[in-house]
């Protein structure tokens, strides 16, 4: 392998900082993570990011060629700076991303929202591959998404297009972190997922879930929940089922307004599997009536979790980034 066909990649967390190098055929060479620890400031972690894209250089023996980033919050792509990164500490307003990593980087940097970018990962190296229409759901501590027409990322003019999330579900619901009522992100998340499994345990009416969790309620989460419906836990097997058809309304509307040929539920909630994978389908097929959605695939994600890394890696590629261009054609 030349060293031209190496590109680095990074995948920005709240928590935590996924670095790799690899290439245009999904080959990942060499992974790392280290914390975030975003309470240090902007400068440290990116001092960070630059320190430990060089440490997996020096270690392949090959210098990258460019850099792309997925960056949880809202972005500027064309200027290459964060706008407002709400689960990052001081918020990280107007830092200069691209300008301070190239210059110490000494190559190109192109920066994007985290789930546009994962967006991209299944879109050149997942189910997406020869797709032309698309939609994405991330289902993770937030719902993001990103959307593809004519074989084209669609971004809007901050890279904000697909922030399906927070299309509303409910009007008169929970309120949501964005300040809506009734948002998909308020209902189906993993938080959301959570919480009902929270108030299972605490009302008694989830025996198994409680063994699971060792009779500690901080042990609930989405993966001990599906463990407890696969083992005969009733009342959450209903929990999760109704959250998966608030889930399935919102897909449904995608699927309506967008008609795509696949829809990919991936992020960590995915992981649920067919606990939410079969309900949704169901709820599409009983409420899409303007068209037959026979051939609308619903999937999970072929790549998982690394949808953001191998993402970043194809961002890097994109030579026209920050020209101004609202959509990313692969």
């Amino acid at each position: 392998m030349s060293a031209n066909q190496i590109l680095a990649g990074i995948d920005l967390g709240g928590t935590t900082i996924t670095a790799g190098l690899g290439d245009l055929n999904g080959n990942i060479l060499l992974q790392r993570s280290i914390p975030t620890l975003s309470e240090n400031g902007p400068e440290d972690v990116l001092c960070r990011i630059a320190s430990l894209i060089k440490n997996l250089a020096d270690e392949v023996g090959y210098k990258p060629t460019a850099l792309g980033i997925g960056i949880p919050g809202l972005v500027d792509p064309t200027l290459g700076k964060t706008l407002f990164l709400p689960n990052m500490h001081t918020q990280w307003r107007g830092v200069c991303v691209r300008e301070i990593l190239e210059k110490s980087l000494g190559y190109s940097v192109r920066i994007l929202n985290d789930v546009r970018t994962a967006t991209l990962g299944e879109m050149k190296f997942g189910l997406g591959k020869n797709v032309s229409n698309m939609v994405f759901f991330s289902l993770g501590t937030g719902i993001g998404g990103g959307i593809v027409i004519g074989g084209k990322l669609l971004l809007g003019p901050l890279g904000s297009a697909g922030e399906i999330g927070h299309q509303t579900i409910l009007p008169n619901g929970p309120y949501c972190g964005c300040g809506n009522q009734g948002c998909l992100e308020a209902l189906c998340s993993g938080p959301a997922i959570i919480a009902e499994g929270v108030r299972l345990f605490k009302s008694g009416q989830a025996p198994k879930l409680v063994h699971i969790c060792a009779n500690d309620i901080s042990n609930v989460s989405p993966e001990t929940m599906a463990q407890a419906a696969k083992e005969g836990d009733e009342a959450v097997s209903a929990g999760i089922y109704h959250i998966a058809t608030l889930l399935g309304i919102g897909v449904a509307n995608m699927v309506t307004s967008l008609h795509p040929e696949l829809v990919v539920l991936g992020g960590g909630v995915s992981k649920m599997g067919d606990l939410l994978l079969v309900p949704v389908r169901k709820v599409v097929k009983q409420r899409v009536r303007m068209f037959p959605v026979d051939d609308v695939r619903i999937e999970l994600s072929s790549v998982g979790e690394g949808a953001g890394l191998l993402g970043a890696i194809a961002l890097a590629d994109f030579k026209n980034l920050g020209v101004g261009t609202d959509e990313l054609h692969l």
